[in-house]
């Protein structure tokens, strides 16, 4: 019984492929295709080329995380807020942090969900940004808090090797804590009326490997259910002043009356 809850626990490791922990790594060179970036407006281009930079250099998103903040994932079953605590695993949330304040998990799929222990993700739908994160490993937290129902935490291949997936647990998977896990925030709106009913009908079958290098065609083509994370933000803390609008020195004109509702 034992070995058969280990068999299930170690696929969730990062890069191993997902039928059994014995597989090997997927290789580290490039896919032999990569995705075409979208098409842009002349105007969004500057912003859209910036992120796009940043994600294909982790080594410039190093910002310090605040000691606790909320992150929203859009997703494709309803909105998710997950409350995150910097002191229950530092280097962590810094890398969650970064890579929701840089637009990493746009589109990215829950690609393998198990009813009862996890629903993952973290893969990125573009295959050179995977390729980019691919090595961008941080090492360790040690684990200060459970692996409970609702806890998010980092998907990892082995010691020291976390990058960019990640998994909400279903349930309490506290033997998870033994292994390493280090859980860095939970749930707090979502679980049971979006996270829960995320879909888990493709199981283990999506492969990392072949997402890695092919990207969102691979699961568009073979697993066109998975729902997917379409934004991630962090959100404003309550009472934040918005930022103040520059002094008129003249008042304006009125505006027409067909453009003043949004």
């Amino acid at each position: 019984m034992k070995q058969a809850f280990l068999a299930v626990l170690l696929p969730c490791a990062l890069m191993a492929q997902t039928p059994a922990p014995k597989q090997a790594t997927p290789a580290t060179k490039a896919p032999a295709t990569a995705t075409k970036a979208p098409a842009t407006t002349a105007k969004a281009a500057p912003k859209a080329a910036a992120t796009s930079a940043a994600l294909l250099n982790p080594g410039s998103l190093k910002a310090k995380a605040p000691e606790s903040f909320k992150a929203k994932f859009t997703t494709t079953k309803g909105d998710v807020i997950i409350q995150v605590t910097r002191s229950w695993a530092p280097l962590g949330v810094d890398r969650f942090y970064n890579l929701v304040k840089a637009g990493f998990f746009t589109d990215c799929a829950f690609f393998r969900v198990i009813p009862g222990f996890v629903a993952q993700f973290g893969i990125s739908p573009r295959p050179d940004v995977a390729r980019a994160w691919y090595d961008a490993r941080i090492v360790d937290d040690p684990v200060r808090h459970s692996n409970t129902r609702g806890t998010i935490t980092f998907a990892t291949a082995g010691p020291n090797t976390r990058t960019t997936q990640f998994f909400i647990n279903y349930r309490n998977n506290a033997a998870l804590d033994a292994m390493g896990f280090a859980a860095f925030g939970e749930v707090i709106e979502g679980m049971d009326s979006v996270v829960d009913k995320i879909y888990s009908g493709y199981g283990e079958n999506p492969d990392q490997q072949a997402l890695q290098q092919m990207g969102k065609s691979y699961l568009d083509k073979n697993f066109p259910m998975l729902d997917r994370i379409v934004s991630a933000t962090v959100v404003p803390e309550a009472g934040a002043a918005p930022a103040a609008a520059p002094a008129a020195t003249k008042a304006p004109a009125p505006a027409p009356a067909a453009n003043t509702k949004k």
